[in-house]
């Protein structure tokens, strides 16, 4: 089995600030980490490589620095890491992005085998769009997983596997071919503690570098900012609110005091809840 996890280097949300006048993200002198929802997905290939064997590869787009989350990811066990790096993929939207992965993904099937299964976190925590999952496995021609919360099965002879996913109106079963891309939730497992031989083995292992020529892209106009006809207007930080929460103690009283309670304070929500459910 050949596993391809789509993985991304942030920056660390504690620390991310915006700036003052041009109000975007101030990248400079902020830590970069491994997308906390992709080490979800990193440890559930590791798993399934575990039981039914075969190699799992890391691919990752971004600057030159990215090779720190790599060798990190190779850490847990990860078999190979590939950086997808070029100053044309800069300033890519989510559009461009699954363009290039998609491209090198087609080529990591070449060089190592095409791959059964390509994981991703449900989403990231700089972007928070949920799109470079889906995109890919539609560039790919894959059938797409999305918010998965189990992975019940797996048929390497009819090529099939049996998931659950999250959805509004509960948990659905689904048995789907392979190959797939699956979107992994939060919570679905617990990373694990890299061994001390594969920190050993990361250290000295080689990351594979691609550019975009390396990679097989043919139309550059579709990758970087050229290729991203998304435009963000603003970035900016909520205000903190002034006013601070309330407490209300009921003590023995029933539960519909605090209704009373709560309409006392505020006046006006009786009448806007009693405009809103109007007609139901």
């Amino acid at each position: 089995m050949h596993i391809v996890v789509c993985m991304k280097q942030v920056p660390d949300s504690a620390q991310i600030r915006v700036h003052p006048v041009t109000n975007t993200i101030m990248r400079q002198g902020v830590p970069t980490i491994i997308n906390p929802y992709d080490l979800f997905a990193i440890e559930e290939a590791l798993r399934l490589r575990q039981k039914f064997g075969g190699a799992v590869t890391i691919l990752t787009m971004g600057p030159p620095s990215a090779e720190d989350s790599l060798r990190k990811a190779l850490t847990f066990g990860a078999d190979r890491a590939v950086l997808l790096t070029d100053r044309f993929f800069a300033g890519a939207d989510t559009l461009a992005t699954t363009y290039a992965l998609a491209t090198a993904i087609r080529k990591i099937g070449v060089e190592f085998g095409p791959p059964n299964i390509v994981f991703t976190g449900k989403q990231t925590i700089d972007g928070d769009t949920a799109q470079v999952g889906p995109g890919v496995a539609k560039r790919l021609g894959l059938m797409q997983l999305t918010y998965v919360s189990h992975i019940d099965n797996v048929d390497l002879e009819a090529c099939t596997i049996d998931v659950e996913r999250r959805s509004e109106g509960g948990v659905q079963k689904l048995r789907s071919k392979m190959p797939c891309l699956i979107s992994i939730l939060e919570g679905v497992n617990e990373m694990r503690i890299g061994s001390l031989s594969d920190a050993l083995t990361a250290a000295r292992a080689t990351i594979i570098k691609w550019s975009a020529q390396d990679a097989g892209v043919e139309d550059i106009t579709k990758c970087g900012l050229r290729g991203s006809p998304t435009i963000v207007k603003r970035v900016f930080a909520p205000k903190p609110r002034a006013e601070k929460a309330e407490f209300i103690e009921l003590g023995d009283k029933p539960g519909d005091a605090f209704v009373d309670e709560l309409f006392k304070r505020r006046p006006k929500l009786e009448a806007e809840l009693g405009q809103l459910t109007r007609g139901y």
